[in-house]
């Protein structure tokens, strides 16, 4: 897998023009003014049993919703200023991969490890951007490309669904950092009792490459769509993901 690189810039495209302070604001300067922080996520990769890439990219997703609610990242909890300093900036997230000894240290340091069918991933709560832990720090950010051993099955037409572009090409680091992107997007765009319900039900998600027809209709939708900043890999404001939530279709 080509593992994420320093990643984006998040905006969302709606009927309505955001304040002007909002995280979602591809051209909001000021949030590059601020400290930058990023939101470090490692992808449990062992060469003999490598996770299913569409399995990594929901584990991901998941991961950064698990961040996003626990009790630790907000009001007085531990990770709570780090978390609004994260936020206050650019939405930057970085994946990495770590396998044995690293994966096991990695796995040391305070964070939550969510496990998909497949895959492992674990996030921890935001570091400057030039301040990574030396544990990870050293860690990769390139690998071996993720496959899927047999092609994803349809998802719940009911359910929640990150749409991946058809026309951009991201390696499975990138993708899993978009991913995340998406999940956190629909993730503000939801009310306390739709958050709750949603994360009651342990974040029901599905990851899928949107037919080229479709995309379209999707990045007009009102949706939430994530635009990238282009730190790597691909254009500035590219179109990567379209986050389609249930509660946001209403």
């Amino acid at each position: 897998m080509s593992s994420e690189n320093p990643s984006v810039n998040t905006s969302v495209d709606s009927s309505e023009d955001p304040a002007q302070d909002s995280p979602f604001r591809h051209e909001n300067e000021r949030r590059d003014e601020a400290p930058q922080f990023v939101l470090p996520l490692v992808v449990h990769l062992e060469k003999t049993a490598p996770p299913a890439r569409t399995d990594a990219l929901e584990t991901a997703a998941r991961a950064v919703l698990v961040m996003l609610s626990d009790p630790r990242s907000l009001g007085d909890g531990e990770w709570a200023e780090a978390m609004r300093d994260w936020q206050d900036a650019r939405i930057r997230k970085v994946v990495r991969r770590a396998r044995g000894a690293e994966w096991r240290k990695a796995a040391a340091l305070p964070g939550l490890t969510v496990t998909g069918k497949s895959a492992e991933v674990r996030v921890f709560p935001p570091v400057p951007l030039d301040g990574w832990p030396k544990e990870l720090a050293k860690l990769q950010v390139s690998g071996t490309e993720l496959e899927d051993p047999e092609p994803p099955v349809d998802p719940d037409p009911a359910g929640t669904v990150l749409w991946l572009s058809p026309d951009v090409d991201m390696s499975a680091g990138k993708a899993m950092a978009q991913a995340g992107h998406g999940a956190q997007l629909a993730w503000w765009e939801l009310s306390g009792a739709e958050r709750e319900e949603w994360r009651d039900a342990g974040f029901p998600l599905a990851v899928r490459t949107a037919a080229r027809g479709q995309w379209a209709a999707l990045t007009t939708s009102g949706l939430p769509v994530v635009r990238d900043a282009g730190f790597t890999e691909i254009a500035p404001g590219s179109c990567t993901v379209v986050a389609d939530h249930p509660a946001l279709r209403r």
